[in-house]
């Protein structure tokens, strides 16, 4: 009795017949044209008829970083690093004669020392480095994973990418390469893919012969013409079965970041807050001055400030405003403080920064009118000069907020925090003392990472001292915070590399589930 197959069933079986090799059903579909879904149910189907094989392999795939080769070319820290340390045929260098030609480069000393130590090119040994054994081989042949992203690029230029187990054809060790880039994200991602490889049996070979099979055609449904014409008899209805794997489907949608920005501008929006904004370039006198930082205290360099070079120079506001923030720093002025007692400066006020928090803006609206009832907040970047890490960036985005009110107190707070965070889905939050210089008391709020199986600091928050609300002639408490949206992101969506927001990877942007 002959077997009845569709046209597009037919084609993956002839396809299968007239090879002789392995091949996977990625191949199989792209060489046939035929819908994925249709040609994984006829190999299941005939699998189950022992009629084929399907064997299951993971291969791991080497995604390079849209600039891998460009970090390469320019030269990895630890290989600039090992080429200035053996310029004048030296094995070692202090490491403060080191930093200058580094830093000169933009190249950062803790990613030459951790990369460095890594590779077992470089070894720190007090207050030097020393370049050893397999540092001076290095400095004639390139590594296995510098040769991995070179060849990546020249033989898939469009996708970028190779698989681990076919570079031991190029004379690379895929197992050193993925030692190598495991850990090291801006230059290439390791992801598992996997295969499924069908391969003909000898009772496939022999059932699946020619004269063994009927063609006929399918459709979803009769018509009057095939019921006349007879056609009915070679015609299959197509079945349809919901349980099959589907094409997925990835519809638009807004940036994880950017979704996390909406909810939080939405949630304050719900809780009968203003929004406020204020420039991203700020004074020296609104970012520090005026919430009461000293201006020759290590409080200034908490922050990690970047200076601007041009504008170098602000407006100051009011005269009178100044005065009472003057006379606050030097002797308290009339809030009861004895003020932090050195001479304030003009100049150091009208510095220009990037806005180091959103408080900032926080102040300046309440400069601008003091009385209460009010509640304010602000969505914005700030900028902070920190080493890059799974956890800290240069730039995130802060959403800040104060509640002014003759009621207000701690307790307040502290529950106007933990609604926003409801409203934002989390509930494995605390609060813990800490220090800030412009608020008393001050709590932290950290939330539970469960990727990381530890808790991370979300932000800060407190009520501002009088020092810091009485020069705008505002005499009732004001509650304040300041809040980090990335890591509120991180833990929405578990992600554990706070620079993963900023990757340009489309697969996981489009993966990621925001419904969450």
């Amino acid at each position: 009795m002959p077997i009845k197959f569709t046209e597009d069933q037919w084609k993956v079986f002839e396809l299968l017949l007239s090879r002789q090799e392995v091949l996977s059903i990625r191949e199989i579909v792209a060489q046939t044209g035929v819908d994925q879904a249709l040609a994984a149910s006829t190999l299941n189907h005939a699998r189950d008829q022992g009629w084929l094989t399907i064997e299951e392999k993971e291969r791991e795939e080497l995604v390079l970083a849209e600039d891998a080769l460009e970090q390469v070319d320019k030269g990895l820290p630890e290989r600039q690093a090992l080429a200035l340390i053996s310029k004048d045929g030296k094995s070692k260098i202090k490491i403060r004669d080191l930093v200058g030609d580094l830093k000169s480069k933009g190249v950062q000393l803790n990613e030459v020392i951790k990369w460095g130590k890594i590779r077992g090119w470089l070894d720190k040994e007090k207050d030097e480095i020393a370049v050893l054994k397999d540092g001076q081989e290095a400095l004639e042949n390139p590594a296995d994973d510098e040769k991995a992203i070179r060849l990546a690029v020249e033989i898939n230029p469009r996708t970028r990418t190779i698989f681990l187990d076919e570079l031991a054809s190029h004379s690379i060790d895929g197992n050193n390469v993925k030692q190598l880039l495991k850990n090291r994200p801006t230059l290439a991602k390791i992801k598992p893919r996997m295969f499924r490889f069908v391969e003909l049996t000898p009772l496939g070979r022999e059932t699946l012969k020619k004269d063994n099979i009927h063609i006929i055609r399918e459709k979803t449904q009769l018509t009057s013409e095939d019921i006349v014409s007879g056609d009915w008899q070679n015609i299959q209805l197509r079945r349809y079965d919901v349980t099959l794997e589907a094409e997925r489907v990835y519809p638009a949608k807004i940036h994880p970041l950017r979704k996390i920005i909406q909810e939080a501008r939405k949630a304050f929006l719900e809780m009968g807050f203003t929004e406020v904004v204020s420039p991203l370039v700020e004074s020296a006198f609104w970012d520090f001055d005026a919430l009461f930082q000293p201006q020759d205290h290590p409080a200034r360099d908490m922050q990690d400030t970047y200076y601007m070079s041009r504008p170098n120079q602000a407006h100051l506001p009011a005269e009178e405003i100044v005065e009472r923030v003057k006379l606050t720093h030097e002797n308290g002025w009339e809030t009861g403080s004895k003020g932090w007692g050195y001479k304030w400066s003009a100049d150091r006020a009208r510095q220009v920064v990037l806005r180091t928090h959103t408080t900032a803006t926080s102040i300046r609206a309440l400069a601008e009118n003091p009385n209460p009832p009010r509640k304010v907040f602000c969505v914005g970047t700030v900028f902070r000069n920190e080493a890059i890490s799974y956890k800290h960036l240069p730039e995130f985005f802060q959403v800040d907020g104060i509640i002014i009110d003759e009621g207000a107190n701690l307790a307040t707070l502290l529950g106007t925090l933990k609604e926003f965070y409801y409203k934002m889905g989390f509930k494995k939050v605390k609060f813990k003392p800490d220090f800030f210089p412009y608020t008393e008391p001050s709590i932290e709020v950290s939330g539970f990472m469960e990727s990381r199986n530890r808790w991370i600091e979300l932000g800060g928050s407190g009520v501002f001292r009088p020092e810091v609300t009485e020069p705008f002639g505002c005499k009732v408490p004001v509650l304040a915070w300041g809040l980090g949206l990335e890591r509120l992101a991180m833990l929405r969506y578990g992600i554990t590399d706070i620079r993963e927001l900023y990757w340009s990877d489309l697969d996981e942007t489009k993966e990621i589930a925001l419904c969450l």
